[in-house]
């Protein structure tokens, strides 16, 4: 019986929803673009707004407010309106301050009233919270010094006049302490004289803003009571400012003269003291940041000069503060002569200061203080305002010993523990909404020092690792279901395959510490566990390989047996996890108790269920608990554990990295001069490019990288060329150039008469056609050349590369960034010989292109390695990874020793010459040279005589050698001609024996480690690694005496910034220096960026900004280039805005693919607006797993639509913005048309971020959202969806919400220039001989809506199908004889069945009505029986298709809810 009709279901709008609606009712009365008559400005709108909070906004900040802005009209709601909306823009983090460049005018007085209100008393116009959004603002603004419009007005607040705000007895200790300063203040007293009263007033309030910004919020903070209830808003204020001070404490320039006011101020010991440190849940993170900005006011560097301090230098200001107290305890305090006179190591603890200072009163206490500056003088007779604990503290804290901060990196755990874990501050949630403020170290554009920069990077890595590792033990032991007993032990009620229970846990070895440390040197414990499961999943466990991370649980749980798990309430308390330390593998043991070796031999096999596991404990973490469990009579943890968890071997480096830096911390990390102040964002941006490098190469040899004399004319615009040959016929590549390198001394005085002349010269470029020496009579002997005809910005990053220094080289999408790179590695290859090139790219696939293209150039393959895993999905035959290299080394030699036999064989040499290496050396050099010797003597020139050319054939000794090579060998032309022949010949016997000598090692290393070490460091002269295996690796490979020249980075823009710092490092300097000569990273950093899972780490601590990012930020100097072969040039419009003169080259012009319009649609790209369906528009069945299933059934039906018509299915690919559409999508595909031979499946579903990188014909693209923009804010998608299509792009999406974002302007002003509803020409087959523009002949279409499309497919398929069915009944009129009556039909239908059978899934479907038309009823009736699908949608369906149909489902679809509800749950990282 059919199933009644479903009412339909009618959602709500939310509040969020209501107020959109008003702003865009607003946006199109005031300020949208797209809206021709505006109405005039009316601050009441602005007032309005802010009243009711709504400034989310699109456009509302660049088209209403700034625009409008001007001192008569500046209000509170005005200044905060503004203030709102660029936090916002940071916290979206979409570029803020652009607005404001257009239009700067009105900036300074803009923020002089943010300073005025920032100091505003709170019972006032401002509130607490909004000077909270004032101080974040502020923060925004320190953290964009890079632009300079916000840089000239903060720098007036952190120059050094700001010293005004020091107490004068402190000021004149600072100025007499550096001589120099004295010169500059007197200046500055000086020049304020000489300003107008008024102007002075400003600037002195400008000064001394921090410094009254410091004592407002000491008055806030000391507003906090102890116990009482405190209003949130306090507490928030709080930790924004101390957020602030720590990002002026970090940044070099804002430190600089800040951390003398800081210190003045006391503002730590007053934080430490305040009641808001003792409140356990309020002051959490404030404690927490409090510690942070501890670390940086007492960082290892010096202020003014920027230099690191070295530990020597940290010890000496720490002897000279101590005995300068000694010396005032001395002289005036008679009390103190005890601590006067001790040593210093006996009174420096906090221990002993306390005892010493405690007794004294507060009055004496100040004293002390004010003798060293450190409080005003406190006058006679007068007692002291501050309290005693504070004068202590202030003492005390400043004088104790501190621990340096390498040491307090060595005795940190690596491994997180649950304190860690569960941490919201440190390690919060995925859904991260960016309001509140963390305590996590942020990237910017500067670093302090090395070792600043690393440990940013460290602590960073560290805790994104440690969510991802919160995850995998949710999961995991959510999965195992503990429950407590009847007996009160621990029962699992689940299984987990990346879990176990633990049988039985022992440590058995715990070594004595190296001297000077207090952590024993190893811990190692054994680990029993019972593996009761499939084999596959025992197979994995028995694989684990040493060094592969595991984390030891303790779980205690208090829910009875049975008790269900709920995810949306907090894991810790549901499951009872009290303990988590991680390990390390060392191996699995065998019967005998011994670990078993990983290794060539096959491992043995071992009896029964039970198997133990060795591994290494932390022993930094054991001794911490250890310590805990003596002095306090905590438990034991290591007795508790009872789950083991391990992870997927390719997420689960995290250690070997955390390692890798902190070795590099340990170690004199010795960087090049030319980068250490670039690395760090100081100095002059383009002090690396190869134009001011001291060693820079006049003449370079070009190799193959030019087609022709004129292909190199063009690459050289604004440069005068200057053949050394005259012959047309002798100008021919290869070509060697010699560059006018100027010197970077001397410039500045320039002869003023020599001035043309010097321009000339430096545009003159002198070139020198050569002839590659004959290699050979063989054809392999020929080079193989490049092809391309590069651009002349190509060539401009061809020759920066070639040179030394840095090179930074922007790659838009399709304009051949990897040829550029493997031509420069080719042509480093053939003028450096002796040189070795690093590359690393982010992903194995990058590394196998780059791979592929240099195999097709003229580089000997011995010298190619590639390291890791990767190599296997090399499409070559050949193995390039280590030990495929021994075996083509050892297979390579055995060949040249048989050429080696049968030149001995042809010149009549008795003897083994050819039975090692050694032995061929030695025939070489007495009997092949004497010979070849023997013959020049005979055939050069004799004095006046000329050259005979027969004689060159003649007397040549080597014919009967030769006799394989294609003849004769000499042509007898001319006797230069057969000379370089007959020397070309020669060449190639040399090359055999001085391979030969090469390989003779491999006859001495006699294992295949040993043999892959010595071609890894002495043979590869091209060595490739992503850049996880370079930080996985760097301890092995400078252990073995790695050494690299240069490096190459491709997809730079997609590594994170600490491994690409890493490869920098992976050699042992020489003499103090590093050897590094070239750098060349290419990228496109207007791309997306690194992945990071935790939105938190991404959009607050901006993990996810790459070094290449970061540089193009500072200003170093960048090739960009500028021509895009891969898309038509009106979808390349769409997103070369973004970048400078993104052109096109002449093929995509040209070539008949690229002019040719995609038959069957009339534009070759569209934007389709798609309304609610059914009443919904975007839905959310999780958090963040966002579905539209509107455009999901539209996309499909586009999708059918073209493979009806004779699309390839492969050369379409769906992308879509988010993880739930995607799922959504692959399931309507499925249930469509996935197995239906006449449609297919399209080359890929998947979601943008995923297919950065690739490309194809044809994208379909859906943009999900119909409420908010979403992440598609971010220009960075935009422009990697705009770029993969090769000839036409369909983008679905609500058309209102997208037109009005301001970011995506450039591309949705075009895409709404056209209809925006399908056009479609469903008359005309692929492929369509019409033109790109042109009218069609056929009759257009247009297609309204989803439900329309879905419709229109279905009949059309129908149409087809039936027309099949009646080609195949001609054919069925045989003669009788041949056939029975209807055994042809029967073996269709069969056919047909037999598919259905194999799917019944995707024929299960309801088949659905059109929206428009109310055939309801008609609807509740197919929702039958397959086979009564197509029969019911569609009178004239026949019978024998109606399988065929049913996978092709009616026009419109099931409703949101069940499609959601079927949707794939989302991995936790795939919330996208």
């Amino acid at each position: 019986m059919a199933a009644p009709a479903q009412p339909k279901k009618i959602v709500a709008p939310t509040v969020s929803q209501i107020n959109a609606e008003f702003v865009t009712q607003l946006a199109c009365k005031y300020w949208a673009p797209h809206i021709k008559k505006k109405s005039p400005f009316d601050i009441k709108v602005i007032e309005d707004i802010y009243e009711k909070e709504i400034v989310k906004s699109s456009q509302y900040l660049e088209n209403y407010l700034w625009m409008n802005y001007s001192p008569e009209v500046s209000s509170k709601a005005y200044l905060m309106s503004i203030c709102c909306m660029v936090n916002e823009k940071f916290r979206e983090n979409v570029p803020a301050w652009e607005t404001f460049k257009k239009k700067p005018d009105h900036f300074p007085f803009f923020f002089k009233c943010i300073l005025k209100a920032a100091l505003a008393e709170t019972d006032g116009e401002f509130s607490l919270h909004e000077q909270t959004v004032l101080l974040l603002f502020l923060d925004h603004c320190f953290n964009s010094l890079e632009v300079d419009l916000i840089r000239s007005q903060v720098q007036q607040l952190i120059s050094l006049p700001m010293w005004m705000g020091l107490q004068p007895a402190r000021l004149e200790l600072e100025l007499k302490k550096t001589p120099k300063l004295r010169k500059f203040w007197n200046l500055i007293k000086k020049n304020d004289e000489k300003m107008d009263p008024e102007a002075r007033e400003q600037s002195f309030q400008e000064r001394r803003f921090l410094s009254q910004l410091i004592q407002k919020f000491i008055s806030v903070l000391k507003s906090v009571p102890l116990s009482e209830p405190v209003t949130m808003d306090k507490v928030h204020y709080c930790e924004r400012f101390i957020e602030l001070m720590i990002d002026l404490e970090a940044l070099l320039p804002t430190r600089r003269w800040f951390n003398t006011i800081l210190d003045d101020s006391h503002l730590l010991v007053h934080c430490y003291l305040s009641n808001l440190v003792h409140r356990e849940e309020d002051g959490h993170l404030f404690s927490q940041l409090l510690d942070m900005l501890k670390f940086y006011t007492g960082f290892e560097i010096n202020d003014q000069t920027g230099n690191a301090l070295t530990e020597n230098e940290m010890t000496t200001i720490h002897y000279d503060r101590i005995t300068s107290l000694q010396r005032a305890a001395f002289a005036h305090f008679p009390e103190l002569y005890d601590f006067a006179l001790s040593n210093v190591a006996e009174v420096d603890t906090r221990e002993s200061l306390v005892k010493f200072f405690g007794p004294l009163s507060s009055n004496t206490l100040h004293q002390v203080a004010s003798y060293l500056c450190l409080l005003p003088i406190l006058p006679k007779n007068e007692d002291t305002t501050f309290d005693k604990e504070f004068l202590l503290e202030l003492l005390v804290s400043r004088h104790e010993r501190r621990i340096s901060q390498i040491q307090q990196l060595n005795q940190m755990p690596l491994y997180p523990t649950e304190k860690i874990i569960w941490d919201e501050n440190i390690v919060p949630t995925e859904y991260y909404s960016g309001e509140g403020c963390l305590a996590l170290p942020k990237l910017n554009l500067q670093f302090l020092t090395l070792h600043d920069y690393l440990l940013r990077n460290f602590n960073l890595f560290r805790l994104e690792s440690t969510y991802e590792i919160r995850q995998d033990i949710e999961d995991s032991v959510s999965r195992m279901k503990p429950w407590l007993s009847e007996y009160g032990g621990v029962v699992f009620g689940g299984w987990a395959r990346m879990a176990q229970p633990i049988v039985a846990f022992t440590v058995v070895e715990v070594a004595k510490p190296n001297i000077g440390e207090n952590w024993p040197t190893r811990v190692r414990a054994d680990v029993t566990i019972n593996l009761n499961v499939r084999d596959h999943i025992k197979d994995e466990w028995e694989g684990l390989r040493k060094h592969d991370v595991c984390f030891l649980v303790t779980v205690r749980p208090t829910k009875p047996y049975g008790t269900k798990f709920d995810r949306r309430r907090p894991f810790i308390e549901q499951i009872g996890l009290v303990y988590v330390r991680g390990c390390e593998i060392q191996g699995m043991l065998d019967d005998k108790g011994r670990v078993i070796e990983d290794g060539p031999e096959p491992r043995p096999n071992l009896r029964g269920e039970s198997r133990t596991f060795r591994v290494f404990l932390d022993p930094n973490q054991y001794q911490q608990d250890m310590t805990n469990t003596i002095q306090n009579g905590a438990e034991d943890v290591y007795e508790t554990f009872n789950i083991i968890m391990r992870r997927k071997p390719k997420e689960n480096n995290f250690k070997a990295v955390l390692e890798t830096i902190r070795n590099l911390m340990n170690t004199d990390c010795v960087v090049p001069d030319w980068l250490h102040d670039i690395i760090l964002g100081y100095g002059d941006p383009s002090s690396a490019h190869y134009s001011k490098m001291p060693n820079q190469i006049a003449t370079l040899d070009f190799n193959d990288t030019f087609l022709s004399i004129e292909h190199l004319k063009t690459s050289f615009p604004g440069h005068n060329v200057k053949v050394t040959v005259d012959d047309p016929a002798l100008q021919i590549p290869p070509f060697r150039i010699t560059f006018p390198v100027r010197s970077g001394k001397g410039k500045k005085r320039k002869d003023v008469d020599g001035e043309d002349e010097d321009t000339e010269e430096a545009k003159t470029l002198i070139v020198e056609p050569h002839v590659i020496p004959n290699r050979g009579p063989y054809p392999y002997n020929q080079p193989k050349r490049n092809t391309i005809q590069f651009t002349h910005t190509q060539i401009e990053a061809i020759r920066a590369g070639m040179q030394p220094g840095l090179t930074m080289v922007v790659g838009p999408p399709g304009t051949g960034k990897t040829d550029v790179a493997v031509q420069i590695i080719s042509n480093i290859y053939h003028n450096f010989p002796e040189q070795r090139t690093l590359i690393v790219t982010h992903s194995n696939q990058a590394l196998n292109q780059l791979f592929e293209k240099i195999m097709a150039l003229d580089i000997d393959e011995r010298h190619l390695l590639r390291l890791g895993h990767g190599e296997e999905e090399l499409e070559t035959e050949k193995d390039f990874s280590r030990y495929g290299r021994v075996n083509y080394v050892l297979a390579r030699r055995i060949e040249l020793l048989e050429e080696v036999k049968r030149l001995q064989k042809s010149l009549g040499v008795p003897g083994d010459a050819s039975y090692t290496c050694e032995t061929a050396g030695y025939f070489f050099l007495y009997q092949v040279m004497s010979r070849w010797e023997e013959y020049i003597s005979k055939v050069k020139n004799k004095g006046n005589m000329l050259p005979d050319v027969t004689e060159v054939s003649t007397f040549f000794p080597f014919h009967e050698y030769f006799a394989n090579a294609p003849q004769p060998i000499f042509k007898g032309r001319t006797y230069e001609e057969d000379m370089e022949i007959a020397e070309g010949c020669f060449r190639h016997i040399k090359k055999i024996f001085t391979q030969l000598e090469e390989f003779r090692a491999s006859e001495l290393l006699r294992s295949g480690l040993d043999r892959s070490k010595y071609l890894l460091v002495k043979e590869a002269k091209i060595i490739a690694m992503t850049c996880t295996h370079a930080a996985l690796k760097r301890h092995d490979l400078v252990k073995l005496g790695f050494k690299y020249d240069n490096i190459l980075m491709e997809e730079a823009a997609q590594i994170l910034e600490i491994e690409t710092f890493i490869p920098l490092l992976l050699q042992n300097p020489q003499d103090g220096f590093s050897r590094l000569k070239r750098w060349i990273m290419i990228g496109d950093h207007h791309q997306l960026p690194p992945v990071i899972k935790n939105m938190a780490f991404q959009k607050y601590s901006n993990m996810e900004q790459s070094l290449f990012t970061r540089f193009v930020r500072v200003g170093v100097p960048t090739v960009d280039l500028d021509a895009q072969g891969r898309a038509r040039a009106s979808l390349c419009n769409l997103y070369n805005w973004r970048y400078k003169n993104l052109g096109n080259l002449p093929h995509v012009q040209l070539l008949p693919e690229f002019s040719t319009a995609n038959a069957g649609l009339l534009y070759d790209f569209q934007l389709i607006n798609v309304e609610d369906f059914q009443g919904v528009g975007e839905s959310e069945p999780n958090p963040y797993f966002y579905q539209n299933l509107g455009e999901a059934e539209y996309v499909v039906a586009l999708f059918m639509y073209m493979c009806l018509l004779g699309y390839p299915a492969d050369k379409i690919s769906i992308l879509t913005t988010y993880n739930g559409q995607k799922h959504l999508i692959r399931d309507i595909i499925n249930r469509r048309c996935g197995s239906n031979p006449l449609i297919g499946r399209p080359n890929k579903v998947t979601t943008v971020d995923r297919f950065q990188g690739q490309q194809n014909d044809y994208i379909l693209l859906s943009l999900v959202r119909t409420r908010a923009v979403g992440h598609l804010r971010d220009v960075r998608r935009l422009v990697v969806a705009m770029s993969r299509a090769r000839l036409g792009l369909y983008i679905f999406a609500r058309v209102s919400l997208f037109q009005n974002c301001f970011e995506l302007t450039p591309a949705f002003s075009q895409l709404t220039a056209r209809p925006l509803h399908l056009h479609i020409i469903p008359t005309e087959p692929f492929p369509t001989s019409r033109k790109n523009g042109e009218r069609p002949s056929h009759e257009v279409q247009i297609i309204k809506n989803m439900p329309q499309m879905a419709n229109f497919v279905y009949n059309m398929y129908m149409h087809l199908i039936q027309t099949t069915h009646h080609y195949h009944q001609t054919l069925l009129q045989l003669p009788p004889a041949m056939v029975e009556e209807g055994e042809e039909v029967q073996s269709q239908e069969t056919e047909l069945e037999t598919e259905e059978e194999a799917n019944p899934a995707q024929a299960d479907l309801s088949s659905l009505t059109d929206a428009t038309s109310s055939q309801e009823s008609s609807a509740s009736q197919t929702e039958s029986t397959p086979n009564q699908t197509g029969a019911s949608s569609s009178p004239e369906a026949i019978p024998t298709t109606s399988d065929i149909t049913a996978t092709v489902a009616g026009p419109v679809t099931v409703p949101a809810e069940a499609n959601a509800s079927q949707a794939v749950t989302p991995a936790p990282e795939e919330t996208k």
